[in-house]
């Protein structure tokens, strides 16, 4: 079965940097779409930016757009999210999502709704101060 388990969370002080990691197991396919969430408390689940993993594609929420990178490590089924001069309202619980099926399109990019995503892992909390 499908299963994501991120890692990689922590306190860091604002302009700092971070890199979580979500190793990805139980797919039947090497291509499907990948998505980093954050959630802070009080405030609904946003997506950051997703990753098509058959040809790299990617594409980032405004608000994380020049700052966060998202890759993929096919030898290590590991996705990653770099996070380059972090802003405390940066801090949440971060989650990977995966969709077997691929990226669904809206607009110009990936969509990043949480409905485009059926696998979710446990988050991370990351924190910036």
């Amino acid at each position: 079965h499908v299963q994501l388990v991120e890692s990689g969370g922590g306190s860091v002080q604002a302009g700092g940097s971070l890199t979580l990691s979500c190793s990805a197991s139980g797919f039947t396919d090497s291509s499907f779409c990948v998505g980093w969430f954050r959630q802070a408390p009080g405030k609904e689940r946003e997506g950051v930016a997703a990753l098509w993993t058959g040809g790299g594609n990617t594409y980032y929420a405004e608000s994380v757009a020049g700052r966060f990178t998202i890759s993929q490590d096919n030898a290590k089924n590991t996705l990653y999210l770099q996070m380059n001069s972090l802003k405390p309202e940066d801090t949440a619980m971060y989650y990977c999502a995966a969709n077997p099926l691929g990226c669904t399109y809206c607009g110009d990019g990936y969509c990043l709704g949480s409905a485009n995503f059926g696998y979710w892992g446990q988050g991370t909390q990351v924190t910036v101060s």
